[in-house]
């Protein structure tokens, strides 16, 4: 059995190692706004890290890209008017010092040309629910025998959605759930066809029964004040009429 003092000074040591050995930091990448762009759209690439300093590099197809804007823990790339030749294999690496310590996934970018009807997004039971509720995404298109996928803004991965019904189902959600949602179809043929992406929906989870009782209490308050003001004026008002009396002239000295 290892002496106290021992044990001590291996515990220790351990807490110095972890401190002067930090874990790596995390980035990651994705595309704003989600989805297949046609020849001559936009989108931007974007990286974040939780990083406090350092630098980022983007890869294409093993390639740097250049005219890389940075902004703190976040850096973009913008591609306008795209081309064929912008599709590829795009990720992310942090330098710190010069040397490369942390790496993204590799993100895809497609260009295509979008030939199906563009599909339309809707959430039951609303846009605007509390933590806990069950939401229901809804992808619908005129065109059949097609796919679509659900894309989250800020995600890299997107989510397929069944092909009898077209409806992804959100149990439990959560405040970490809320953001911009879109779908895109496309067809099952050798040759995929892509459509447009749809209209973005604002998904908001937020604990209302909080955000009402704030709001009473607010009110109770302004409520209160406007009490107390209004008897003060009634006072004011009482102590003038009465004020050539000797003890209404001593009520309003009180």
């Amino acid at each position: 059995m290892l002496p106290v003092t021992r044990v001590l000074a291996l515990g220790t040591w351990l807490v110095s190692q972890s401190e002067a050995t930090p874990s790596a930091p995390t980035i990651s990448i994705f595309q704003k706004p989600p989805g297949v762009i046609p020849p001559g759209g936009s989108i931007t690439i974007c990286c974040i890290c939780q990083c406090s300093y350092g630098s980022f590099v983007m890869y294409k197809n093993g390639d740097q890209v250049p005219a890389l804007e940075q902004s703190g823990s976040m850096a973009e790339f913008s591609i306008s008017s795209a081309t064929y030749e912008d599709r590829g294999s795009y990720n992310c690496h942090y330098l710190e010092g010069g040397t490369s310590v942390a790496r993204s996934t590799e993100l895809e970018v497609f260009v295509e040309e979008l030939r199906l009807p563009r599909p339309s997004l809707s959430v039951l039971p609303g846009h605007k629910v509390t933590p806990g509720a069950d939401v229901t995404f809804r992808c619908t298109t005129t065109h059949p025998s097609t796919g679509c996928y659900l894309y989250l803004e800020g995600q890299i991965r997107a989510q397929l959605l069944p092909r009898e019904r077209g409806d992804y189902n959100l149990s439990l959600v959560q405040e970490g759930d809320s953001g911009r949602y879109s779908c895109q179809c496309y067809t099952f043929n050798a040759s995929r066809e892509w459509s447009a992406a749809s209209n973005t929906l604002h998904l908001v989870v937020r604990d209302y029964t909080l955000c009402n009782a704030v709001r009473l209490a607010l009110a109770a308050g302004l409520l209160l004040l406007l009490g107390l003001i209004a008897a003060e004026a009634a006072r004011s008002r009482g102590c003038r009429g009465w004020g050539n009396r000797d003890w209404g002239s001593r009520c309003c000295r009180g």
